[in-house]
Parts: structure tokens; C-alpha cells; sequence
């Protein structure tokens, strides 16, 4: 990539149309370039970017994937980010869903983009019992059929919009629940190995992307039309994050950089260091 941006750099660039209507406010400026600069790491420091591809991001309707959005059109647009995007939206047929937001949001401001309708939401529910928890299977359906539209539509990776609190409290939960350390990888390949999934947003706040979001005033779909239950595991982690980073403040930023500065000797599993084979020096004869 590019040699990384300075504060100034987009005085002079104008910026996309999807920021016709943003706020001309110092605020937001600065609210705008801290997510820049944040995401502009993680595409580096994880060699997310080949030269020339081509990428799916994919758009739920919710704050986060419409800040991905903003923020790669926004990197692009000043010659920072050189891929195609295309943005998709799969439609999985919830009730009441509102099919026409997307296409006109994206529309209107010339993005490039597919929308797929695939009733994955009567498979859920059939396979489920009520009051199930559907999200899990719903995620595993949904992933798997934007898989297909990337190889449909010639790209090499399907980019996210998870951030460091969805990381954060993924590590959480597989240490409470899981007995593993581990997190959302900013950078993976599939199983069948043809195409990376990229989560860009990952050293982003979940609190700047709503706020960006609630600035940028993009038409948000919520994720409760199909029933999504309150008291999922995820909830009670993010719920025991906040309480963290309200009593020490600060604290999410120094966790999610613990994550990408590991000592392997000062953990438990011998497949990720040799105690084994670790012993003390003789002593001279």
C-alpha cells in the first residue's frame, strides 16, 4: 500500500458521495480520521491488500457494515485502497424486512453492488425449536451463501465489519465458556481455500462506529426482525466489557493490543513452545 496517511491528507482530496451529507464539524473530522488511521493499520499490519483484486463487502443494514462501507469507499477514494468493492446485501427473507433501504441507498449514490434474496430464515426456524437461539445457524447460512456469491462474482475475499469489541468478546467467551484463547482473526482463509475473509475494523471501537454511524445518518436496519433473543452469552460479555472500560477507561485498547503480543513461555500448551526441551545450562566442569 500507499505510505500512510497524514492529518492533512484529505484537505485537498474531497471525499466520496457517500459523505455528501456528513457533518463539517472538527468532531467529526477527527472522529473520522481515527477510524481511517484505525483501519489503515489493520489492512497493513495484516497484508489484507493485493493490488488489482477484487472484494465483497458485505452490507447487513447495521452500523457496522455501513461504516466498513464509507471507510474502504473513503480509502479508495483517496488512492489508498486498490481493489474493486463490491458491496451485497443478502436478503435471508426475515418478516417485515425492508427490501427496498439497500437498493436505494446504494443506488442513489452509484455503488456498485448485488442484493440476493435467500430464504435462509425458514430454515432456521424450521430446524430450530422456538425460542431457540437462531443466530448461530443463521450466520453459519448466511456466510456460506455470500461465499458463493464472491466466487460468482470474481472476488478474492469477503470483508466484514466486525470491530474490537466483537473480538474482544469472542476471546471472552471461548475462555469462559470454551476453555480456548482465542478471538475473531483479522485475516483468515476458508476452509476450502479460495477465498480470505477480512475484518479491517478490527482495532475500531465499537463506540466510534456508532457514533460515525448516528453522523453519517445511514438508513439502519435493525437486526431484530427475526426475533433475536435478549440474554445470549455475547450480551452478558459485552455487558461485562462496558462495566470494565467504565471503571478503568482505556482498558478495551490495551486488551485488544495484548491480542497481537503473546509470549508463548508464559502460557500453558507445549504445541506453541518447547518446554519440553527447555532445560538449565550445565554447570562448568
Amino acid at each position: 500500500m500507499d505510505a500512510p496517511a497524514t492529518p492533512d491528507d484529505d484537505a485537498d482530496t474531497g471525499a466520496h458521495p457517500i459523505y455528501a451529507h456528513a457533518p463539517r464539524s472538527v468532531e467529526f473530522n477527527k472522529l473520522r480520521k481515527r477510524l481511517i488511521r484505525n483501519t489503515r493499520e489493520a489492512l497493513e499490519k495484516f497484508a489484507m491488500v493485493r493490488p488489482g483484486e477484487k472484494w465483497l463487502i458485505a452490507l447487513s443494514g447495521g452500523k457496522d457494515s455501513y461504516g466498513l462501507l464509507a471507510l474502504l469507499l473513503d480509502l479508495k477514494w483517496r488512492g489508498l485502497l486498490p481493489v474493486e468493492l463490491l458491496a451485497c446485501n443478502l436478503d435471508q427473507g426475515q418478516p417485515n424486512f425492508p427490501k427496498h433501504i439497500l437498493p436505494e441507498f446504494l443506488t442513489g449514490l452509484g455503488i456498485e453492488h448485488r442484493i440476493e434474496y435467500q430464504d435462509t430464515y425458514s430454515i432456521v426456524t424450521d430446524k430450530l425449536p422456538q425460542g431457540a437461539t437462531y443466530c448461530s445457524l443463521c450466520s453459519r447460512l448466511r456466510r456460506g451463501n455470500l461465499y458463493r456469491i464472491a466466487r460468482e462474482e470474481g472476488c478474492t475475499a469477503l470483508v466484514l465489519g466486525h470491530h474490537r469489541d466483537d473480538s474482544l468478546e469472542t476471546f471472552f467467551m471461548n475462555l469462559f465458556h470454551g476453555g480456548k484463547l482465542a478471538a475473531m482473526p483479522p485475516k483468515l482463509v476458508n476452509d476450502e481455500g479460495d477465498l480470505e475473509v477480512l475484518r479491517p475494523l478490527i482495532y475500531c471501537a465499537e463506540e466510534d462506529l456508532q457514533r460515525f454511524s448516528d453522523a453519517m445518518a445511514f438508513p439502519i436496519i435493525p437486526c431484530d426482525l427475526c426475533g433475536s433473543q435478549d440474554g445470549l452469552q455475547r450480551n452478558v460479555t459485552k455487558a461485562m466489557l462496558t462495566d470494565m472500560e467504565r471503571a478503568m477507561p482505556g482498558r478495551k485498547d490495551v486488551m485488544i493490543r495484548a491480542l497481537g503480543n503473546i509470549n508463548p513461555s508464559h502460557m500453558l500448551d507445549p504445541r506453541l513452545f518447547d518446554f519440553a526441551g527447555l532445560s538449565i545450562k550445565p554447570k562448568d566442569a
